[in-house]
């Protein structure tokens, strides 16, 4: 009899240590996105949410984020209120809380933060990013086919790396078509807001550009380009649907390609700190669909650039490439390392503006 008891509550044991096994397993991971703009704002952060959607659809995960947070001050307590609570994984989408990640990254070491845009890394914070700068010179391929006055105006948000970066990529696939074509751009020192960049678009409509390009987070350049009858090429999403008589195509981001990648590295514990960098090979970045007034000869030749950076037989910025001055910043034969593009803080020749 005692034999009896003993094996059944041996049983029982080894029915509790398994339940608590399959409870471990199963624990809900929570991955939280902090968005420096709206997420319906058809630009940065609704791509990135689209993003977050992908990684709500896995098993065991659950997805919480804040939308237009400022960068600084607020972004640190935004942040730190998210790993106090408990969250497992932490996004930061925007360049400017690269610092306030990095600070509240030191206080919680148990949890994985990821920043969006930047350079600084921890032991528990990676830096990521895309090399959106591979579309940005498709889409010049695109204006420059299509300009007529050749003068193409574009609106940018900040003057930092990423954004110049951005700018001289576009400008090179420009003259990559049409060498007599000028890239004008101004600032707006804001990443959303709507009526500031739909303003700046009108100012460099003013000045004779055809086509309207932008680093912007809302279609307000969109709408203006449409508006004063002259073609665009728009940014984050696909923004045809707000100027269809305008949108040449747009600069687009897949982030649905990575967050899934990273929270199944964190789930399966296989998950390091790295500076991700990926491109149109790995389908991050793209191109959305071509307008109807694109010619095909047109589309045909920027797919077949396409393929050729996807293959890595095409350089964006291979040499010689000289800056606004006429000095030569990349020698013939040489490509540019992914730190002087991380850290580009000039203007290629044929961009007129200040890039400050």
């Amino acid at each position: 009899m005692r034999k009896f008891v003993g094996i059944v509550m041996l049983a029982a044991l080894v029915a509790v240590a398994g339940f608590g096994a399959t409870v471990a397993q199963a624990k809900e991971l929570k991955v939280g996105f902090v968005y420096v703009s709206p997420v319906g704002d058809a630009g940065y952060s609704y791509a990135h949410d689209l993003g977050r959607q992908a990684v709500a659809k896995m098993d065991g995960v659950k997805t919480f984020y804040v939308e237009s947070v400022p960068e600084g001050a607020d972004a640190t307590r935004v942040i730190n209120n998210m790993a106090r609570k408990g969250y497992d994984v932490i996004f930061g989408t925007s360049f400017g809380y690269m610092d306030p990640m990095l600070k509240v990254a030191k206080k919680f070491p148990k949890t994985t933060f990821m920043h969006c845009s930047g350079y600084k890394t921890a032991p528990n914070m990676s830096a990521y990013f895309g090399r959106i700068y591979q579309s940005r010179y498709l889409a010049g391929l695109v204006a420059g086919s299509m300009t007529k006055s050749n003068i193409i105006g574009y609106v940018g948000a900040f003057p930092i790396p990423e954004v110049k970066r951005g700018i001289n990529a576009f400008t090179l696939g420009v003259r990559a078509v049409n060498p007599n074509a000028k890239v004008h751009v101004v600032w707006t020192k804001t990443w959303y807001d709507p009526a500031t960049e739909k303003e700046a678009a009108k100012s460099l409509i003013d000045i004779g550009s055809d086509v309207i390009a932008q680093h912007q987070d809302s279609p307000g350049p969109q709408e203006a380009a449409q508006e004063a009858g002259i073609y665009s090429v728009g940014y984050n999403s696909d923004m045809s649907q707000f100027a269809p008589k305008a949108h040449l195509t747009s600069v687009v981001w897949n982030w649905s390609a990575f967050y899934p990648v990273v929270i199944e590295k964190v789930k399966k514990g296989e998950w390091k700190a790295d500076n991700y960098w990926w491109g149109l090979s790995e389908g991050v970045v793209d191109l959305a669909p071509f307008g109807k007034m694109v010619p095909q000869d047109v589309q045909d030749m920027v797919n077949a650039r396409k393929a050729e950076i996807k293959k890595g037989t095409f350089k964006v910025f291979a040499g010689p490439i000289k800056d606004q001055s006429g000095t030569v910043r990349i020698a013939e034969g040489e490509v540019a390392s992914d730190a002087m593009l991380t850290g580009m803080d000039w203007f290629v020749e044929g961009v007129e503006g200040s890039n400050q």
